[in-house]
């Protein structure tokens, strides 16, 4: 069939054209139709067929132009609304997932939805420590700590980086020790990355050349984690602090997912508390909820800074610690505005905030 149009309707025609050519991605298979050319909708008046010729085809055409232009007219508006409200949708989407967590090094809230508790009571069983809320503390991970004398209850200091004499003399100072490793990504200059196999890792981290996220369901990884954990116990650590294990919100190379981080934490937890070392969760807002019955607290970078504390206050209303860092631009130089920006934010309360420089050295401020 062939439809002939009157100017109104292909000047109604060109109005869709032109929305369809603007909108944002790929068209619906429904409407790829309107985006031909305007050459198939209309034919010359000279090229009729020769029935249209006939008075009776003259009458007819009457007829039908008057229930073409209506027909044309309604089927305009209509697909106009529709175009503008899928657009209206991908917009809107655009700009709630812009907040989507990345391996750019922002935040860790992340933009999955959040799990339901974990009943796993194995990851529960065992002795060990079990810090309160708003206990105080400082993290050094680019060397060991050259500074011990502040008064604080807890380091966060390298696994592989200290000795056992560092953590047994900040023991003798009265502190518990948490010592961190990545458990999320391959490290090329750690002592047992040779252990790894090529299979085991991905894409690499944005902004950490030759760090690869790793497929923690690998049998391999998980076998090196233990290795780890059993290194942490024999150095004499409290507690590990297990980094990167939101790769399923990352582009990680892997189908790696928020089910399978809990898997992977509740593996961790079972062997941490096998050693009776405690064990904590780093970022990765969209597990909170399915990890803090059988982690001891949470360690988060800049939630303040990415609007998303409110995410980790369920360790604090377990009564558990969230360790917190704010990495102000201009630190170690902090302006009084900006150091209460950091520290006196509403849904922050009860954390245990420190201000840092982005490369975790000795210096600190606390809140």
């Amino acid at each position: 069939m062939i439809f002939t149009l009157s100017g109104n309707n292909v000047l109604a025609l060109s109005t869709i054209q032109r929305s369809i050519s603007n909108f944002p991605g790929p068209l619906p298979r429904s409407l790829v139709w309107l985006a031909m050319s305007p050459s198939w909708t209309s034919r010359p008046r000279d090229k009729l067929d020769e029935t249209d010729a006939t008075p009776n085809a003259s009458a007819n055409r009457s007829c039908l132009s008057r229930r073409s232009k209506r027909f044309w007219t309604l089927l305009a508006a209509g697909i106009i609304l529709l175009v503008v409200a899928i657009g209206l949708g991908i917009g809107l989407g655009v700009g709630l997932s812009g907040g989507s967590g990345d391996d750019s090094g922002d935040g860790g809230g992340g933009s999955s939805a959040p799990l339901p508790p974990n009943n796993n009571t194995n990851a529960t069983s065992g002795e060990y420590w079990k810090p309160a809320s708003g206990i105080s503390w400082q993290i050094v991970l680019q060397n060991p700590p050259t500074d011990t004398s502040l008064n604080v209850s807890v380091y966060d200091i390298d696994l592989f980086d200290n000795n056992a004499s560092t953590i047994s003399t900040l023991h003798a100072q009265g502190r518990k020790v948490i010592c961190y490793f990545s458990a999320g990504s391959y490290e090329p200059k750690r002592p047992d990355s040779s252990q790894f196999t090529k299979s085991d890792y991905g894409k690499e981290l944005k902004g950490w050349p030759g760090e690869h996220w790793l497929n923690t369901n690998s049998t391999n990884v998980r076998n090196i984690m233990s290795a780890r954990l059993a290194l942490a116990s024999s150095k004499g650590c409290d507690g590990v602090d297990p980094d990167n294990v939101d790769g399923y919100d990352n582009d990680s190379g892997f189908s790696l997912t928020p089910s399978t981080a809990v898997d992977f934490l509740s593996f961790l937890a079972i062997g941490a508390h096998g050693y009776n070392m405690s064990i904590g969760l780093k970022n990765a807002g969209a597990i909170v909820n399915a990890t803090v019955d059988f982690l001891q607290w949470e360690v988060n970078e800049q939630c303040v800074q990415y609007q998303e504390c409110d995410l980790f206050q369920p360790f604090i209303e377990a009564g558990k610690p969230v360790f917190h860092i704010e990495y102000p631009d201009s630190a170690p130089t902090i302006s009084s505005s900006a150091r209460n920006g950091a520290c006196d934010d509403s849904e922050a309360h009860g954390f245990s905030t420190v201000l840092k420089e982005m490369d975790l050295n000795d210096w600190v401020e606390d809140c």
